[in-house]
């Protein structure tokens, strides 16, 4: 691999804005390691997936914008022309490859991937969203859209219409916890059960001390949204 994601990472710290910290040079290259522990089990050309990691979000729009949808393609595009402009030595073989790549890796976008390093990108990029990193990043999400992190009196939505426009605890049943089933990896599969578990587990504890519990979760919620194996939700 040479230096292709030291060299990625540093046109992406000085040329690009890093403002948004869920969307940053960092969220990049853990992209790039998560994907590399997928590939061990899924072959796939890493030149590929590594400047589609490292670009995918090179033309990033808020999740209220009324164009989020083309944010993919956009970032596509403009990937090719910083491959073209900037990285002459990388080869222009692998262009069609790495746009695919990057304009199916959206949750929004809707794109079916077609390669093993588009499936594989996919996976790595939504495997950012859940886990310790991924709760992270949504309640620091929530903030900059200025959402509340939950409502105060049906917190999990029991008797009301979800609103993850408004509160932030929404997001794992409008979403987050449906993204295991989406993964197209079977490694990828298997890491996404095991971080969408560390949030529901934090849903059922925050759930019990809403209800004036401290020490134990909420059992109502590990029972009702916990991934294992052989839950059809999982499969």
């Amino acid at each position: 691999m040479d230096n292709w994601p030291v060299r990625f990472e540093n046109y992406l710290q000085s040329q690009i804005s890093q403002c948004d910290k869920a969307h940053d040079a960092g969220h990049a290259r853990r992209v790039w390691h998560t994907a590399q522990q997928i590939m061990s089990d899924m072959p796939a050309h890493p030149l590929v997936v590594v400047a589609a990691c490292f670009f995918h979000d090179v033309v990033n729009l808020p999740k209220n914008h009324p164009q989020r949808h083309r944010a993919s393609s956009l970032a596509a595009e403009k990937t090719i022309t910083i491959l073209r402009d900037h990285f002459p030595d990388y080869p222009a073989q692998h262009y069609d490859a790495v746009f695919h790549a990057i304009e199916a890796h959206s949750f929004s976008a809707g794109i079916v991937p077609r390669t093993p390093e588009a499936c594989i990108v996919q996976d790595a990029d939504r495997l950012e969203s859940l886990g310790a990193i991924g709760l992270a990043r949504m309640l620091f999400v929530a903030a900059s859209l200025g959402c509340d992190i939950f409502e105060g009196g049906d917190p999990l939505a029991l008797h009301r219409e979800l609103d993850d426009k408004r509160y932030a605890l929404d997001h794992f049943q409008t979403k987050l916890f449906t993204l295991p089933q989406t993964m197209r990896t079977a490694a990828g599969k298997r890491l996404a059960m095991h971080n969408a578990n560390y949030m529901v587990h934090f849903l059922a504890k925050i759930s019990a001390e809403l209800q004036g519990e401290p020490m134990n979760p909420d059992p109502r919620v590990l029972e009702r949204f916990l991934f294992s194996p052989g839950r059809p939700e999982a499969d």
